[in-house]
């Protein structure tokens, strides 16, 4: 899948120690990456017709995670130098594109530092306990992240 300035990949299993350092790096959880329903991607620019994946930049990753109808977005981070540059964004257009593909509806998250951002992107905040109970009782949700983050939600049909 291909943006205007990034190309998402998913992620296999050979990419799992790359996204554990990754969200290691950024302080985001690392204990279900390994065990989780959630399909991970990379993104990478600098991906065009005369260079393979592997010769191009990693610029972040991201998880999406999906139950029925909803989703649970995760895992979503931009590598240090690459920040303030519009790969956000970008990251989070292939993550919403890939849950719609996979049949989503409604996009669930939590953030501790990120909420002015998702909320710019559409996101609206509410209570935890008013998400979903399949997506409350997800392993982001239910025993990764603390009580404190912010939940949100999009509506990405």
């Amino acid at each position: 899948m291909t943006t205007d300035s990034i190309t998402l990949r998913e992620a296999d299993d050979a990419d799992l120690d790359r996204i554990e350092a990754l969200l290691a790096d950024n302080e985001l959880p690392t204990r279900d990456v390994r065990t989780t329903e959630a399909q991970f991607f990379l993104a990478y620019d600098g991906v065009d017709d005369d260079c393979a994946v592997d010769d191009a930049k990693l610029i972040g990753t991201g998880g999406v995670e999906t139950y029925d109808s909803n989703g649970v977005l995760r895992s979503v981070v931009v590598t240090e130098p690459n920040r303030d540059r519009g790969y956000g964004a970008a990251l989070c257009d292939a993550l919403e594109d890939a849950a719609r593909a996979s049949g989503v509806e409604t996009l669930y998250l939590l953030t501790t530092t990120a909420a002015d951002f998702f909320d710019r992107r559409g996101y609206e905040e509410i209570a935890r306990k008013n998400a979903p109970t399949d997506v409350r009782e997800s392993a982001e949700f239910a025993k990764l992240c603390p009580s404190s983050a912010t939940c949100m939600r999009k509506e990405i049909r």
